[in-house]
């Protein structure tokens, strides 16, 4: 019965011993009552994070969760590799610990757009300026007027790639510079809201190393990877360390018409080939600003969390707290996304939490984030001071874990009560 159920349902298989999957950190959690909590937060969280893992549609799951800087919660349960729903049962299988690496997917959004705002720190570029102004040819189609924030805020008005242009694109990095040339816009005065899933962050690193005559990888390395002291965290991974990085793997039931519709508008393709791709040598080793850094739980609330230190991190100055605070400014009211076809609200590159409900639970409109192909949820909550990372395996789109994972980010909201002394709020 329980084969049926998986096949239906197009899951993993669930071990019985879920301690036997599962990976605590215990030398890097403190004592929750150090920053306000108990270990009855705690666990509640934890329980929220194992009812997502039980649904079968996360092979595998890390979970970092910061508050007031201090790490309470670094953990992972099940497997980076050999659990998933078309694996054999007796495939090898690879444990997922808190120090595996995993694609971040479009969380790699919010990190490429504070890149753009440590430009514009250093004026090097003025993001109200039209991306033309520095790279003229993008401006055919009449996109010419189309500015560097409205790329950052998704209404730059080129939602997508050419419906006949091939995945393998995504690694040609002249070839798909030229599609965006050569795109027609659906508007260009800022006005519509549709999710860019891929094509800004190709704006973008043009831009970037327009002006800096650096790869994008390496002004990425010299402005936050480093100073902030990441193992990982770069676009993609070198190939030595290929057989590290954990397999996405598309999970859930097969989405049938209109969602399916929706789900190729936005990825350019459907999920059984989204999970292919992104799990071929060549994505994992490009640079791909939009879609494929590569990191840890840890590493991405590192990253959130010097955002919640006014740009600081152990005493380094990362950036100018003013920087922070325009990347995280709203950029219009709450709207409907064309590509999404969900209300969202954004920065010049973060997605925002709402009052008395967002994207990151209740009462969470201070709170600003990014999620990765709808499962990983990375986001900081300057109220409650927490930073938090959830990374997980599975990339199902419509299916039964929807509400243990809403679940999961309204648990974290009721589990941390507000709290005072963070840098962001103290300095606003």
């Amino acid at each position: 019965m329980k084969q049926l159920v998986r096949q239906a349902l197009h899951i993993s298989a669930i071990p019985q011993d879920l301690k036997a999957v599962t990976t605590i950190d215990s030398d890097r959690e403190i004592d929750p009552h150090r920053v306000g909590l108990t270990h009855q937060n705690i666990d509640a969280i934890w329980r929220a994070a194992l009812d997502l893992y039980r649904t079968g549609t996360q092979p595998g799951i890390q979970l970092c969760l910061r508050r007031r800087g201090e790490i309470v919660m670094q953990r992972a349960i099940g497997h980076a590799r050999g659990n998933g729903p078309e694996d054999a049962r007796n495939a090898p299988k690879t444990l997922l610990t808190p120090e595996t690496p995993i694609c971040y997917f479009s969380a790699s959004k919010a990190v490429t757009a504070l890149l753009m705002h440590i430009l514009a720190e250093e004026n090097l570029v003025n993001l109200n300026d039209p991306v033309s102004h520095y790279m003229p040819e993008f401006a055919q189609h009449g996109k010419g007027a189309i500015t560097l924030h409205q790329i950052l805020s998704h209404r730059g008005g080129i939602p997508g790639l050419p419906r006949n242009a091939p995945l393998d694109t995504l690694w040609d990095r002249d070839e798909i510079w030229r599609l965006l040339c050569q795109a027609k816009p659906i508007t260009v005065d800022g006005s519509t809201v549709a999710y860019h899933a891929i094509t800004g962050g190709f704006v973008l690193q043009r831009v970037l190393e327009k002006v800096t005559g650096c790869g994008i990888e390496t002004f990425l390395d010299e402005k936050l990877r480093q100073p902030m002291g990441m193992r990982r965290f770069t676009y993609g991974i070198e190939s030595a360390d290929l057989d590290q990085l954990a397999i996405n793997y598309a999970t859930g039931p097969r989405p049938t018409f209109p969602l399916s519709w929706v789900v190729k508008r936005a990825l350019g393709a459907n999920l059984e080939t989204v999970a292919q791709v992104t799990n071929d040598p060549r994505f994992q080793e490009a640079v791909i600003p939009a879609g494929n850094l590569v990191g840890t739980a840890e590493e991405m609330s590192r990253f959130f969390q010097m955002m919640l230190n006014g740009g600081e991190w152990n005493g380094r100055r990362i950036c100018h707290p003013d920087t922070i605070r325009r990347a995280i400014q709203p950029f219009g009211a709450m709207q409907l996304d064309r590509t999404l076809m969900v209300p969202m609200r954004f920065s010049a590159g973060f997605m925002l939490g709402n009052d008395p409900v967002g994207i990151w639970g209740q009462q969470t409109g201070a709170a600003f984030g990014h999620v990765g192909l709808i499962n990983k949820w990375c986001w900081a909550d300057p109220v409650r001071d927490i930073s938090i990372s959830l990374m997980t395996t599975g990339i199902p789109i419509l299916a039964h874990h929807l509400p243990a994972l809403a679940r999961f980010v309204w648990t974290v909201g009721q589990q941390c009560p507000a709290a005072s002394g963070s840098a962001l709020t103290s300095a606003a």
